[in-house]
Order: C-alpha cells, then sequence, then structure tokens
C-alpha cells in the first residue's frame, strides 16, 4: 500500500465508521469514547483558534480602512473587485493562491465592501492586506524613491555646512539631529541603518520670556546638552527666517542665539582632534528632500512620521527602525487631540533621516 494514500484511507475511515451495524450496546461505549476525544479535540481546537483570533484583534485594532484616504480605498477596492485572476497575480504579495482566494471570496460573498474585509479572505492577515493596499497605491514606490534621492542629494548636501570629508562620511556610525523651537529642544539619534537610538524633546520655560538674559539661556541648554547622546556628527536645524523681517526679528534672535550656543556647548563637549562634529542643515533642504514645501514655506511633518511609525510594525523592512516598545508611546505623542503639536519632535526625526539617506546615498555614488 502506497503511503500517500495512507490520510485519504484514514479520512474515509473515520467517515464510514459508524456505519458499521454493531448493536446498540455495543456502540454506546464507543460512542462515548468517540465523543469524548471529539470533545477534547474540539476544546483544543477552541483555544488555539481563540489564541490566533485575539492575536489577529490586537494586530487589526485600528481598522484598516482608517490608513487610507476616500479615493485610495476606492482605488483598491475597484481593483479587487474587478480584476481577473492573472491581473490579481500581478500585485505583489498576492501571487498564487491569495489570489484565487480573492476570486473564491468574491464569488461567495460578493464585491468587497471594505478593506477590512480583507481579513475575511483565507491567509491574509492585517500586515499582508495593509502591503497589498500600499502596493496597489503605489507599485513603484522604491523606484521612485530612489530616483527622488539622486536628484535631491546634490542640492540638499550643498546646504550642509561646514563641509566635510568623504572619509568622515563613510566611517560614521551614527548622529544626533537636533531641531530646537520658542519652547523645546528635541532631538533624535540613529544610526546609518536607520535604527532609532534615542528621540525625546525637552520644554524649556524660561525662552523668550523678558529679556534674553545669557545665563538663563546657558542654563536651560547646558541642560540638554547633558542628556544628548554621544555620536559621530551632531546636526543642527538652520532656520530659514530672514534676519530682515522685524516683525520675526524677536523669533530670529531667539533662534539665532540657541543655534549659537549649541554649537559652542557641544563642539565643547564631543569635539576630538580639533574636527568639526557639529554640522548645521538647511530646514528647507529638509522640506524639498520629504516633498513638504509649499513656494518658499514647509508645511508639518507630523503625518509623514506618523506613517513612519506605522510601516515599522507593518512592514518586514521599513524605511525608519523603532524600538518595538517605544512605538506605541511615540504614536500616543504624536496624537492628534493634543493641544501643542510636537512639531521639533518630528523635525528632529525627519532631519536625521535626510541627512542619513543623503549620506549614504552620496558614499555609493
Amino acid at each position: 500500500m502506497s503511503f500517500k494514500r495512507l490520510p485519504d484511507l484514514l479520512q474515509r475511515g473515520r467517515r464510514y465508521f459508524l456505519h458499521v451495524p454493531f448493536s446498540s450496546s455495543q456502540l454506546q461505549p464507543l460512542s462515548r469514547v468517540w465523543c469524548q476525544k471529539k470533545s477534547t479535540t474540539v476544546v483544543q481546537q477552541d483555544s488555539a483558534v481563540s489564541s490566533s483570533a485575539s492575536e489577529n484583534v490586537k494586530e487589526a485594532a485600528h481598522a484598516i480602512d482608517d490608513l487610507y484616504s476616500s479615493e485610495q480605498r476606492s482605488a483598491v477596492l475597484h481593483l479587487l473587485n474587478s480584476a481577473s485572476e492573472a491581473e490579481l497575480s500581478a500585485v505583489k504579495l498576492m501571487r498564487g493562491r491569495k489570489s484565487v482566494n480573492i476570486l473564491e471570496y468574491r464569488n461567495k460573498h460578493g464585491p468587497f465592501q471594505n478593506l477590512q474585509s480583507l481579513l475575511e479572505v483565507p491567509l491574509f492577515q492585517y500586515k499582508t492586506a495593509v502591503k497589498v493596499c500600499n502596493f496597489i497605491l503605489n507599485p513603484f514606490a522604491k523606484e521612485e524613491r530612489k530616483e527622488k534621492k539622486t536628484h535631491s542629494a546634490v542640492s540638499a548636501m550643498k546646504m550642509i555646512k561646514p563641509e566635510i570629508e568623504r572619509e568622515r562620511l563613510e566611517s560614521a556610525s551614527s548622529i544626533v539631529s537636533i531641531v530646537f523651537g520658542t519652547r523645546k529642544i528635541a532631538w533624535a539619534h540613529i544610526n546609518r541603518h536607520l535604527t532609532v537610538q534615542d528621540w525625546q524633546q525637552q520644554e524649556c520655560t524660561m525662552f523668550m520670556k523678558g529679556a534674553y538674559i545669557p545665563a538663563v539661556y546657558l542654563e536651560e541648554i547646558s541642560s540638554v546638552v547633558t542628556k544628548i547622546p554621544e555620536a559621530d556628527f551632531y546636526v543642527l536645524e538652520k532656520s530659514g527666517l530672514s534676519a530682515l523681517n522685524s516683525n520675526l526679528f524677536p523669533v530670529t534672535l531667539h533662534l539665532r542665539t540657541v543655534e549659537a550656543m549649541l554649537y559652542a556647548l557641544l563642539q565643547q563637549t564631543f569635539t576630538q582632534d580639533g574636527q568639526h562634529k557639529v554640522l548645521s542643515m538647511a530646514r528647507s533642504a529638509v522640506g524639498k528632500y520629504f516633498g513638504l514645501m509649499v513656494g518658499d514655506a514647509r508645511t508639518s511633518g507630523i503625518d509623514l512620521v506618523k506613517q513612519l511609525l506605522l510601516e515599522s510594525v507593518t512592514q518586514d523592512k521599513p524605511r525608519v527602525n523603532f524600538p518595538k516598545d517605544r512605538v506605541a508611546p511615540y504614536r500616543n505623542i504624536l496624537s492628534s487631540n493634543k493641544q501643542r503639536r510636537d512639531e521639533e519632535l518630528c523635525d528632529s526625526l525627519l532631519q536625521a533621516v535626510a541627512f542619513c539617506e543623503l549620506l549614504m546615498l552620496n558614499n555609493t555614488t
């Protein structure tokens, strides 16, 4: 007898076992034993399904539809509801059995009414469904990102001062990006693999209160510098505010004062062998790199940072890696219901990412 037929024979035997004409007295003990085994099996299966379901519920706590605009949802649903098996197989992560399962679901339940319904299709977990939707919306995302880097690298690197030797850039392992405003100083410490090692901010309650007293500024900024970790480079945001705008002169004076003190304190604390470790990067360069510029003004990067946080838990190879135990706290900090938006915190991360990606790209050209 072939071993390949053994599972089929066992299945047939279980199916027809009770059809054997036993007497009721013979059948009753056997039935009791069979029911007990079946009951135990069902309990074990229910426990496993319950455990798996609870994990899926945790992953899908936020509905997939909430991740996309109405136009994006319509585009994805149109493809899911109208594409043939061949067309579905052309979508990344939907080749093979997944595309067949989509068709079977449509035939049985009708068109998909929302993106969350993808979780009802076999082989589609939360992360897979999100990846599929992202690929449908932008199948050339990686290519576009590479092209964008190529065109922006030269112009953005010209806005990083002072210029750094190529050898030092090649050997750098991590940087600290620092952004400051009228009330906060934020910093992001990341390595060249875009892994976040430290990301936080500090309130500076004495900024812009009355006269610009040097001792007060020195005390506030010194307390921040003591918390900043050691790295190969320290990148300060260079504001684009014009000193000629009299209406903004108080803010401009404040930002220039903070920048000068940070530069002096960081250079004194971390510099070795007289080499520059503190650099300045134009705020507009980061804005152009991420497409945040509207004319000469830069828009908020909070939504972009939220997307980076989301990708870190939904993609196998996210653009930025965050510590797993810090993703939820970071998302809570950036929650939209806060009265005071954490622009400095987000800008410090975006500046770090832009600097590292341009630095690494420059090393490979």
